[in-house]
């Protein structure tokens, strides 16, 4: 990650160890525990949402999930391993910056939050993440395109804005190689970034979250799913839509209940 000039409240971890794609520049997320942290956990019924890289391969008993860490070398005494009971992937991904590039993985024991272990809320179609909105996204990857997270491979964290798709799209034709067609921005993506670079997530965070603050409730708008390199002028981070999927998310957990973006609402 490159870093930040502000300071998020906190940053918990409730994720896997993250595969292939830090936020490049990024600050190390403190030790103080008020906002969540990649992937998130949506409720207390141990699920996990996060990208398609948590389901390469359906032996699920190859896979823990790593609750309450700060660090990734020696996560510490408030943080625990879970066994993966399933993992769902979205039927409508179809590869690298492909549409749906999100699963859900549920654990095999539902999770006992703590200081150290908390939730994040799931947005319904009523949440809206305006342009320039400041949101979160936090991940053990890369601080930079060449470098690696050096040990003890701190958590870190990075406030991005919001970008809206007509403006991203324009950035990714821009400086577009010659006979190369511009990614184009889908209808379940969600962008978030600087024009300029310098900031962004990298390889290492994919299937992290990005986070943002509704109603005083730390609310998932998106999930991390790729760019171009990391922290490049006019590629700013996309991110995977997190209410472009509430009907599939819905079918699979009915009982999981979602944050509305009327005030009060949940």
């Amino acid at each position: 990650m490159e870093p930040s000039a502000s300071q998020v409240p906190g940053a918990p971890s409730t994720t896997a160890d993250p595969g292939p794609a830090s936020p490049a520049g990024g600050h190390e997320a403190p030790r103080t525990h008020t906002s969540p942290a990649a992937p998130a956990l949506p409720t207390a019924e141990a699920w996990d949402s996060g990208g398609q890289g948590t389901s390469s391969t359906s032996e699920t008993s190859l896979y823990q999930v790593l609750l309450g860490a700060r660090q990734l070398l020696q996560p510490g005494p408030h943080a625990i391993y879970t066994r993966v009971k399933r993992v769902e992937s979205n039927p409508l991904y179809q590869g690298m910056a492909s549409s749906a590039d999100v699963a859900l993985v549920e654990l095999e024991a539902p999770v006992i939050f703590s200081n150290y272990i908390l939730p994040v809320c799931m947005p319904d179609p009523s949440v809206t993440f305006e342009t320039d909105m400041n949101c979160w996204v936090t991940g053990w990857g890369s601080p930079s395109e060449q470098d690696r997270l050096p040990n003890p491979r701190i958590l870190q964290k990075l406030a991005v804005p919001i970008i809206d798709t007509p403006k991203c799209n324009l950035l990714y034709s821009t400086d577009t190689e010659s006979g190369f067609q511009p990614k184009a921005i889908k209808d379940d993506m969600l962008c978030a970034g600087f024009a300029e670079g310098k900031k962004d997530a990298c390889k290492g965070d994919s299937g992290g979250p990005l986070v943002c603050l509704v109603n005083q409730a730390w609310v998932q708008a998106g999930v991390i799913s790729w760019g171009e390199g990391c922290a490049r002028r006019n590629r700013p981070g996309v991110y995977i839509r997190v209410t472009s999927h509430y009907n599939w998310i819905h079918r699979i957990i009915p009982d999981l209940r979602f944050q509305s973006g009327r005030a009060g609402g949940h």
